[in-house]
């Protein structure tokens, strides 16, 4: 059984795949809280939509497994095994433990993970499915009317979504986006804000200049300081990476930097899931003093994932034929939405939530210091350490 900070990271880096090929702008997402609905999702599924969504969400691998399964598809059934059942479960597990750890973390952080289904309210949902979401996900599923009143649903969904985020996300639905036709619509929110176990001087912060490319650059308030971080030099990828840990260490963002302007894509054609966890263990990064400058900035992303869901091999989710026999005994339930909106803010203090860097040409390095200077594309990631799951994942681009 995959771990689910393995699990986390490897369904983040597929969705990353995916939305860069849809996106050459700033990406930014939650991997655990996409994780988590997914999982929402499966406790409502059986059979053939049920091992869609355990194969997106465990990113099977091995060969035999898949001989088995592709077997099983030519007699025309898909079977659960005794083995996949037991994954199913403890990964359900897994996501009520980091929950309720998350929900358990020191006044210096705010994080709040929010999941909610909207079901038309003359589909009849199982007891059990209700008991389950709320158990292991901390989420409810709320019946909406539709049919009947399909704009007021939409304003109530809104409204929900307000109240996750610190309002800082409005009208995530436009007027006519929910018709009478809407079945379920599942949303995910995430919020996180965080203070840098050691904080940037505002006096240090200068306006310096941030490249989209060779040609071209943008302003932005570059914060400085020179202090001791876990570092690693990747020669062969000309790259490195450093981590900012958050107070008491219990969060650090990642921040993987290529050595040129452009040199991010060909990172990312070489990069693997299995190489950003090695990279980023204890093992491998060492203390070291480094010269980081840091742009002060905000971003806000908004993605309807079901076309990237679908890419992705979850098909049968958002198709009439989808099994959500677990979930509703009716036939016809199939979800239209699946959305995910990130907020995040970044400044001396620390990150409301997420992260991302940047900094000026011709600044030289304090002496004796690593001079980690992100003034060009670059990714990012926040990782929960006890558990080792990345609750947020991005690619920084364009201020």
């Amino acid at each position: 059984m995959e771990s689910l900070g393995t699990a986390t990271t490897q369904l983040g880096f597929d969705l990353f795949k995916e939305l860069e090929k849809k996106d050459d702008g700033n990406i930014f997402f939650s991997p655990v809280g996409i994780s988590a609905a997914i999982g929402m999702i499966l406790l409502g599924t059986r059979g053939a939509t049920a091992s869609e969504l355990q194969k997106v969400l465990y990113s099977e691998r091995d060969t035999e497994k898949s001989r088995i399964k592709a077997e099983e598809k030519e007699v025309g059934s898909i079977k659960v095994s005794g083995k996949e059942i037991e994954k199913t479960e403890e990964i359900h597990h897994q996501f009520q433990r980091f929950l309720t750890e998350i929900s358990k973390l020191p006044n210096d952080y705010e994080v709040n993970i929010a999941n909610r289904l909207f079901g038309e309210k003359t589909y009849l949902f199982l007891q059990k499915y209700i008991d389950y979401v709320e158990k292991y996900y901390h989420a409810s599923l709320e019946p909406v009317d539709f049919i009947n009143a399909a704009d007021e649903s939409r304003k109530k969904i809104n409204s929900w979504v307000e109240s996750q985020i610190n309002e800082k996300i409005k009208d995530l639905f436009p007027e006519g986006s929910l018709s009478s036709n809407t079945k379920l619509v599942l949303i995910n929110t995430v919020y996180f804000k965080g203070q840098w176990d050691m904080e940037f001087n505002k006096e240090h912060t200068k306006k310096e200049e941030f490249w989209l490319n060779k040609s071209t650059s943008k302003p932005v308030q570059m914060m400085a300081q020179c202090s001791n971080f876990p570092f690693l030099l990747l020669e062969d990828m000309q790259a490195k990476i450093v981590g900012i840990p958050y107070k008491n260490s219990d969060l650090s963002m990642f921040v993987l930097l290529p050595n040129d302007i452009d040199g991010l894509e060909k990172i990312i054609d070489k990069l693997s899931p299995e190489k950003l966890v090695e990279w980023t263990s204890p093992g491998h990064m060492e203390e070291r003093k480094v010269d980081l400058r840091f742009p002060r900035f905000h971003v806000e992303e908004s993605y309807d994932l079901q076309p990237v869901l679908v890419d992705l091999g979850m098909r049968d989710v958002f198709s009439e034929r989808a099994d959500y026999s677990g979930m509703s005994a009716r036939s016809g339930l199939h979800a239209q939405k699946f959305l995910h909106r990130s907020f995040l803010v970044v400044t001396e203090e620390g990150a409301e939530a997420a992260a991302a860097t940047g900094v000026g040409f011709t600044v030289s390095s304090t002496p004796g210091c690593e001079l980690v200077l992100c003034n060009h594309p670059f990714l990012f990631f926040i990782r929960h350490s006890e558990s080792n799951s990345i609750l947020f994942f991005g690619k920084f681009s364009s201020p």
